[in-house]
């Protein structure tokens, strides 16, 4: 019984009352401080008194502002950025922007637009980005012309225009980029492309508009830095039409919803009377292909071919000498050497991704591409168990390989000794079976980027990532280590040059005090979605300034003596850990509060203990942890009760002493 009293006196001694401390929401978020604010779908009628004067971008989208006057904005003058997508904007007077004169970019997006005065854009001094994408609007006509000389970028997709030839006032000395996808534009005149000629450099884009007609010599001594006519349902009408000109970029594309128009050959006659960089033809169907189709091709540096249904392309191949950059993904290759390397000798960019059908790497398919430097071979169901040297003869100075999502490769030592340049190698999702207690890897020198992430790597082996001397990203993500711990002597240890490491969802429980004592430069360590407590933090305490992640782990509490390894790094991430928000904890929620400029999602930085305040934000969290007016008086209590003991206890003691003389 003495015993529970004295239980009870001591927790009523050191009893502590919780209080969270919420602060009410603001109405629009603060995005940077007096400069950047959301007010984003808030049903708002107005411009809220609560925004500061200094306000530079303002996303004011979802709201209701159905006419807006020269009042509406006027205590905003450093206005930079302003959108107003969806506000139900009918009526916009004159001298609207009067005060903005700092306005550069201004978005009307999804705006029921019936009137729009012509002075209504006067006070911008350098608007040079305006969309009017989706308002109904039928004829240039309806944009005041005034006050855009510079102007650089035009959004007018998704509208009702069927022409687009510019009003004579229109300045376009500075404009850039012209954007009329979605519309009802179906022929382009001389007379059309001639208010766009004072544009140098334009891209225009009629993506989606269905051309069926170009005036002959339309383009004629034009230049352009791209033309997109993807949906077009005839390519030769636009390779006829475009004769005479200089482009670019060129996109033919189609769309899944559209039937794949046909090409032959002959619809190519029209590439060869004008000058031409970059095309794609994406989603087309080729009704013949031969060496002689891609004759006109002469001067091409870029080729898309994505999805165009290809199963082979043929040998000698002539007029593409020139070509650096090619695109084959989607398409139906049974064998890497079916695309005829040898066409392209000055390729230095190859993509074949995401092959139809399993693609199998043959021996030497690319030996020709001697100047290759990027080849993408991803999600290509790839399956080899011997990779990758003779898969890769003669690319000496490739320096980019993608072969993530790949079905299981077998690597030996040295696998890439064909590549001894690469300088990012991607494996990621890619099951590896690594044949030797050795390193795969080890004779690429120049390697910066190393992606293994989810590869079902044997951790255990010390010298996996051996041979590794300028390797300054490393994901690990996925792949799990023995027991889930990190031993100091471990295959991250040689890695001196190391600066980011991703051990995220690798089922990790505990990492020992010295694991990453080798790794002596790094800036940034994700170590999210574990299972690891506070007592790991140690392992970084030779780090300082670095970006740390330990979101969706197992931290409760963290002891006073780890506070100062937190301390030293430059940002840190809690978010989804079981903090305990109890007086236990009362060092480490001070050092939260004082520490918050370095903390990330502190939104979702939530208490899980004790159930009073499960859910709260710790930056909420106020607690009260001294001895509180009920622990005094129980205090004084026990005092007088002790001391009363006391003295019978003596006479007790004195009594029997003395019967027993």
């Amino acid at each position: 019984m003495a015993l529970d009293i004295s239980c009870f006196l001591l927790v009523a001694l050191f009893s502590a009352s919780c209080e969270t401390i919420t602060s009410l929401d603001q109405m629009c978020i603060e995005k940077e401080t007096n400069k950047t604010y959301s007010c984003e779908n808030l049903g708002l009628s107005e411009i809220p008194g609560t925004l500061p004067n200094s306000t530079e971008c303002l996303e004011f989208s979802f709201n209701f502002l159905p006419t807006i006057q020269n009042t509406t904005f006027s205590r905003l003058v450093n206005l930079t950025f302003l959108d107003l997508t969806r506000c139900q904007i009918y009526w916009i007077h004159e001298d609207t922007f009067q005060s903005q004169h700092q306005l550069d970019t201004l978005v009307l997006t999804a705006n029921p637009l019936i009137f729009m005065a012509e002075t209504a854009l006067n006070g911008p001094r350098s608007l040079k980005h305006l969309f009017f994408i989706q308002t109904g609007m039928s004829s240039l006509e309806f944009i005041p012309v005034h006050n855009l000389k510079n102007l650089e970028s035009l959004h007018l997709g998704s509208n009702h225009i069927s022409s687009i030839k510019l009003p004579k006032e229109f300045p376009t000395e500075k404009l850039k980029v012209l954007d009329f996808q979605n519309n009802a534009i179906h022929r382009l005149s001389k007379e059309d492309i001639q208010s766009l000629r004072p544009a140098t450099n334009l891209s225009l884009n009629l993506r989606g508009n269905g051309i069926t007609e170009i005036e002959p010599g339309a383009f004629k001594s034009t230049v352009f830095q791209s033309l997109d006519f993807g949906g077009t349902l005839s390519s030769l009408v636009i390779f006829k039409g475009l004769q005479n000109s200089t482009i670019q970029s060129l996109w033919l594309g189609t769309f899944e919803d559209i039937d794949d128009e046909e090409l032959s050959s002959s619809a190519f006659e029209g590439l060869c009377e004008m000058s031409v960089e970059s095309i794609s033809l994406q989603k087309h169907h080729f009704l013949d292909i031969s060496s002689n189709t891609f004759h006109c091709f002469t001067n091409l540096q870029e080729l898309d071919l994505s999805a165009t249904h290809l199963k082979e392309l043929p040998s000698g191949v002539t007029g593409l000498n020139n070509l650096k950059k090619l695109v084959l993904s989607a398409n139906k290759f049974d064998n890497l050497c079916q695309i005829h390397a040898a066409n392209f000798p000055s390729l230095t960019h190859l993509y074949i991704k995401g092959n139809m059908k399993r693609l199998v790497l043959g021996t030497g398919c690319l030996a020709n591409l001697e100047n290759l430097h990027l080849l993408d071979l991803s999600h290509d169901d790839i399956e080899t168990s011997d990779c990758c040297n003779l898969q890769l003869k003669n690319l000496s100075h490739l320096q980019s390989l993608n072969l993530s999502y790949n079905e299981p490769l077998g690597l030996k030592t040295e696998a890439f000794q064909e590549c001894p340049q690469l300088e990012l190698l991607d494996l990621a999702f890619t099951r590896l079976r690594v044949q030797a207690a050795q390193s795969p890897f080890q004779n690429l020198h120049l390697l910066k980027v190393l992606n293994l992430s989810h590869c079902l790597l044997d951790t255990s082996n010390q010298h996996l990532l051996d041979g590794l001397p300028a390797l300054q990203h490393l994901n690990l993500q996925g792949n799990h280590f023995p027991n889930g711990h990190i031993q100091n002597t471990n295959p991250l240890q040689i890695l001196e040059s190391l600066e980011i490491l991703i051990l995220s969802f690798c089922d990790l429980s505990f990492i020992d005090q010295g694991a990453f004592m080798g790794l002596k430069i790094m800036n940034h360590v994700d170590l999210s979605h574990n299972r690891l407590t506070s007592s790991s933090i140690e392992a970084l305490s030779h780090l300082k300034g670095i970006y740390l992640n330990l979101a969706s782990n197992s931290i409760s509490s963290i002891p006073p003596g780890l506070l100062p390894i937190l301390s030293q790094q430059r940002t840190i991430n809690l978010r989804g850990n079981p903090l305990d928000c109890t007086c236990s904890n009362i060092y480490f929620l001070d050092w939260y509060k004082e520490n918050r400029q370095k903390l990330e999602d502190t939104e979702d930085t939530l208490c899980a203990n004790p159930p009073l305040l499960r859910g709260v934000k710790v930056s909420d969290v106020t607690l009260s942890c001294g001895i509180t007016a009920v622990g005094i008086f129980f205090l004084i209590v026990f005092l007088l009760l002790f001391a009363v003991a006391l003295i019978f206890a003596v006479k007790y003691f004195l009594r029997w002493k003395y019967q027993h003389i």
